[in-house]
């Protein structure tokens, strides 16, 4: 083996072992044996002159020439990666892994079809799908990408714009009998379910012909699970600004009625993530390609609003 290919041997498993977390999922990963991964790992130590990881009995933990190391082996893979696309009379399609960090209900509801969908078209691809609503840490949590809704990108990251999600106001029918809801105004007399996330002591609403209005409200029941607080709006506890791809069914099927539907929360966007500046490698363009697609859609059909 060349010294060239030899140390582009131990880039890769440098790379795989902070992705894994460990020496030894790192080395079922690749195929080999622990104590295999462990020279290799040592074998690059010695190359650069300083230890990469801290090593203990639980867990692995990058030194900070560790973290410089690993994100620009990151970059240079992506970089080889993309040169050997460029040899290829007919690129093939892509293979290998990528661990995305998605919201957990959007991650759940909205975005598996279409990952299955590119999975079944490139089977050589493998995906770890992570459910986490925090910001992610593409060092620590090794991760290739991740798809956001809300928020602002943060630190140095490429952000592409996906889509979308419009929040519609919602009540059970239970809840509004004896009610009137007809003007913003109506909607501070109603108990309020909250998600802390996106809103928590008042409803920033605007009016499709432009118009804005700042409602207060002091919540019955607050939590970062827009699952929870759809199923507590369904049972009747309170009314709650929703995103409207997950409760157009309930709307079209009278579990939830559309609160003045000339009125709806600020959208929020889904971004996905990825980190600057290593240039996408062909999985994970491929990745962005497919949820691109799969988000041209609408997310609130027009359709179902009066």
């Amino acid at each position: 083996m060349s010294k060239t290919a030899d140390r582009l041997q131990l880039m890769q498993t440098f790379i795989r072992i902070v992705e894994a977390g460990s020496l030894s999922a790192a080395a079922r990963q690749l195929g080999t044996t622990q104590p295999t991964v462990s020279r290799r790992l040592q074998s690059l130590e010695r190359q650069l002159g300083q230890p990469l990881v801290q090593r203990s009995t639980h867990a692995l933990r990058l030194t900070d020439t560790g973290q410089r190391a690993y994100e620009r082996a990151k970059a240079l893979a992506a970089e080889w990666e993309g040169f050997e696309e460029t040899l290829r009379a007919e690129p093939g399609l892509p293979e290998g892994l990528l661990r995305v960090q998605v919201p957990h209900a959007f991650g759940q509801e909205h975005l598996i079809e279409p990952l299955v969908q590119a999975l079944q078209a490139a089977p050589a691809l493998r995906v770890e799908w992570l459910l986490n609503d925090a910001s992610p840490n593409f060092v620590e949590q090794g991760l290739d990408c991740a798809i956001r809704v809300g928020g602002r990108p943060e630190g140095a990251v490429v952000a592409i714009p996906l889509a979308s999600v419009p929040r519609v106001l919602v009540a059970a029918p239970s809840l509004l009998r004896g009610r009137r809801v007809r003007t913003p105004d109506d909607l501070a007399a109603l108990p309020w379910l909250a998600i802390a996330t996106f809103y928590r002591q008042e409803l920033r609403l605007h009016r499709d012909d432009g118009e804005a209005t700042r409602i207060p409200i002091r919540p019955v029941f607050a939590t970062d699970s827009l699952y929870a607080t759809r199923e507590a709006a369904r049972l009747g506890l309170g009314a709650a600004l929703l995103s409207g791809w997950a409760v157009r069914d309930d709307i079209a099927q009278g579990r939830l009625v559309h609160l003045l539907p000339r009125w709806r929360g600020e959208a929020l966007p889904v971004r996905l993530l990825y980190p600057n500046p290593p240039a996408p490698p062909a999985r994970l363009r491929y990745f962005i390609e497919a949820m691109r697609r799969s988000m041209a859609a609408p997310l609130w059909p027009d359709m179902l609003t009066p």
